[in-house]
C-alpha cells in the first residue's frame, strides 16, 4: 500500500490507472492533514454565509457595495 502522487503526464497517468485496475498497485488517497468534520463544518458555513449576509443588508447598503464594486472594476490601472 503506497501513497502515490498522480502524475501529470497523460501516459504515466494511464499506466497508473491500469496498475490500479489490475491490482498491481493499491489506490490510496493521500492524507492532507485536515479533519474531515472540520472541513464539512467550514463548507456548511460557506454555503449559507453569502445568503445570510445578503439577507441582513439593507437595500441602501447593497447599492453602496455594488456602486463601489463597479467603480473599482472600471477605474484605470
Amino acid at each position: 500500500m503506497t501513497n502515490l502522487k498522480r502524475p501529470r503526464d497523460v501516459n504515466q497517468l494511464a499506466k497508473l490507472i491500469v496498475d490500479i485496475a489490475t491490482g498491481e498497485v493499491e489506490d490510496v488517497r493521500p492524507d492532507d492533514g485536515k479533519n474531515p468534520n472540520a472541513v464539512a463544518l467550514g463548507r456548511l458555513g460557506g454555503l449559507k454565509g453569502g445568503k445570510a449576509r445578503a439577507a441582513k443588508l439593507t437595500p441602501e447598503r447593497r447599492k453602496e457595495i455594488a456602486v463601489n464594486a463597479a467603480k473599482k472594476r472600471w477605474e484605470k490601472k
